[in-house]
């Protein structure tokens, strides 16, 4: 058995599990934070059998695509100033860890 933690965009979170629990998986979303842009995400949390892993993923991957997004970055002068203009980054796509289970219980 593994366990999966995927860290999606909360844009794509809703998609994902939905799709995650049309292929029958059953999926748990925490709120998480963090990143470069230190923009909400979402992390889900699924426990499935070692064959259906590489299924799992797919769906994950199909749902959360990677995209451009511009947003403001501030720069500062030396005397105090800042200035504000923005940047290009990437945002979305997924963080996947796949974690072996030793023990699986549900009560």
């Amino acid at each position: 058995m593994k366990l999966i933690l995927a860290i999606v965009s909360n844009d794509d979170s809703s998609s994902v599990s939905s799709a995650l629990t049309k292929e029958n998986f059953q999926v748990t979303r925490l709120a998480t934070t963090g990143g470069f842009l230190r923009a909400g995400n979402t992390t889900l949390i699924v426990g499935t059998q070692d064959d259906k892993v590489e299924k799992c993923i797919e769906v994950i991957g199909s749902e959360s695509k990677q995209r451009t997004e511009i947003v403001p970055s501030t720069a500062s002068y030396d005397i105090g100033r800042y200035a504000s203009f923005p940047v290009e980054v990437q945002v979305g796509g997924a963080t996947i860890f796949v974690l072996d289970v030793e023990q699986f219980i549900k009560l």
